[in-house]
Parts: C-alpha cells; structure tokens; sequence
C-alpha cells in the first residue's frame, strides 16, 4: 500500500514525509510540481517509493491506475502565494485539483487529510470552523474557503474520513523555496544575517510598530496534527491548525534575534534593547497590503481538542530556537 504525499517537495509536505519515515513508512509517493528545480532539495534525505508530477497524478486517478494500492493521501500540494492575482489559475489549482482528488478518495474509501488555510477568515477577529467567521481578502483565501465548502456541502453522503487542516502561520525547516512567502523567521534570519539587524512593518491603524500579531505554529506541531488524524481515520472535519495563542511580530523577531546571538555566545536581550541597538528596524506598512492584510489571527482549537488532540504547542521562543538551530545544522 502507497502513502500519497501531493506537494511531497514542498514545506509542509516534506516534513511530514520525514516524519512518516522516522514511523517506519516507506511505501511513499510524493506529487509536486517541480518547474521550480530548487524544491527537489527537500526531498534529497527522505524515503519515497517514486515521485509523479501533479498533473501525471491526475491521470493516474482519472484512469483509476492504483487498483486499490493507496491506504492514505496526505493532500498538502496547492500554491500558496496569497498575492497571486490569476484566480483562474488559483482556482484550478487549488479548488478543481482538490474536488478531483476528494472524489477519487471517496470513491476508493481512501482517507484524505488535506491543507486548508487561515486565509479563509480575513479580516475577522474571530476564528472559528464556521460560516459566519469567513470572509476571505484575496484570491487564494476564496479557492481554499470554496474547497471547505464543497466538503461541507458533501459530507453527509463520506464513508472514508476527511479532514481539512486551516493551517495558520507555519514556520519551520524545508521553506527556503518559498522565496517572498517564506515565514517571517526565515526571513528575519536571513536579514540579520546579512544586515545585522531585521525589518518589521510599522504601525497600521490601532496597531503600533511591530505590534500585529499572528498565530505562529512551528511545522513540527503541523506535522503531529497531521499524523494524528492518520491515526484516527474515523475522525473527520475541518480543524484550524495554530497552537491558539496570537503573538506580536516583535516577539518573533525577539525570538529569532535572541536564538542566533545565543548560537554566536551573545546573550539575550528585550525588545527595547534591540531596537536601541538597532538590531529592529521599523518600515513603512506596504500600500499594496491596506485592506489586505490579516493584522490578527488566533486559531480558536476548541474543534481540534475535542477531536481528542491533546499535545501541547511549541510557543515562538521554543520553536524557533528549534527552527535555527535546525538551519545552522542543516
């Protein structure tokens, strides 16, 4: 039997690969779409059966190749680009692909775990799994919400599980690729790398300099949400997937700051004294995000706990000391 990993290359679909090996499981094939070359670097340590691009996985379903070979799919693959403005091709790629791929697993009793996104609340200030907390700003946030809603609309008629996971902000090992929509720990490392200090948008509206604030969650909890509902294939529904705790830009800036002077002997310091020594630099809030911008964002996880996952989640200090210490050693 075959595990399916759609956007196997990627982030959040090479770590859980990694961690699907680290069980023992080999029997992978990841499906991605590798136009962009670097992303095969991601897959270079972990175990897979064979790889087929996105669109050959497709035919493959359509043709009904598999003859009852696969036990789960794992369907992490969609672009991600929240400033993607072609809603034709967002929507094939993100809605069209997945309902194929829904209709394939149910039709084969085939669990599906698939990614959704926090995306698909916008604005909002509240988070929670329902209709009335959505309302997506952009493009990608609509294709996701749409796919939520074809599950919804579909559910009562399911014999296999189907779990839809509204990732929050991810962070973590394995995104380099993702360039511009790496995580803002990525890009803090980076930056104070080569600069010496980290740039963090200033304040905008009722929130001041670096005061916006988002759930962070590190992919390692990602991946153990993930392997849970493989675990637990009668539990299905959509479930946000953040640790429920919202933290300031700052904080994570402090956190990244912190954990690589820590690395270089340097001992930690507070929000204060890096931006009196210049280590955090404030820049003017971008005109292209006005009204497009999630300024707050906390997962409300009541839905996920009373599904029965019960691990606690890493805070921002704790994953990204993780996070960097993974980079240096990688």
């Amino acid at each position: 039997m075959y595990t399916i990993v759609t956007g196997g290359a990627g982030f959040i679909g090479s770590n859980l690969i990694k961690a699907l090996n680290a069980r023992g499981v080999d029997r992978v094939i990841a499906v991605d779409n590798l136009s962009r070359g670097d992303k095969f670097k991601n897959l270079v340590d972990c175990g897979i059966v064979d790889y087929l691009d996105k669109l050959e996985f497709l035919d493959l379903i359509e043709r009904d190749a598999f003859a009852g070979e696969i036990d789960v799919i794992s369907h992490q693959g969609a672009c991600s680009d929240t400033m993607e403005h072609d809603g034709r091709y967002m929507m094939e790629n993100n809605y069209r692909y997945s309902v194929a791929v829904l209709g394939y697993a149910q039709a084969h009793d085939i669990p599906l775990i698939y990614a959704s996104s926090a995306a698909v609340y916008g604005a909002g200030t509240v988070f929670e799994e329902t209709p009335a907390c959505e309302g997506p700003l952009n493009v990608y946030g609509y294709s996701k919400l749409l796919f939520d809603n074809h599950v919804r609309a579909h559910q009562i008629e399911f014999d296999a599980q189907v779990v839809g996971l509204r990732y929050f902000n991810v962070y973590g090992p394995r995104e380099s690729h993702k360039a511009r929509m790496a995580s803002v720990a990525f890009h803090f490392s980076n930056q104070y790398a080569e600069t010496g200090k980290v740039k963090l948008f200033a304040g905008e509206g009722s929130y001041g300099n670096g005061e916006q604030q988002r759930d962070f969650v590190s992919v390692e909890d990602v991946v153990k949400v993930n392997l849970y509902f493989m675990d637990n294939p009668d539990r299905s529904g959509i479930f946000n997937c953040g640790t429920g705790r919202s933290q300031q830009f700052n904080d994570m800036a402090v956190a990244t700051l912190n954990a690589e002077r820590a690395a270089a002997g340097h001992p930690a310091e507070t929000l204060a004294q890096h931006v009196a020594a210049g280590r955090i630099e404030y820049i003017e809030f971008p005109e292209a995000l006005k009204g497009k911008y999630q300024s707050f964002t906390q997962a409300d996880i009541r839905a996920l706990r009373a599904a029965g996952y019960a691990d606690a989640f890493l805070t921002v200090e704790e994953g990204v000391a993780r996070y960097m210490a993974a980079r240096r050693h990688g």
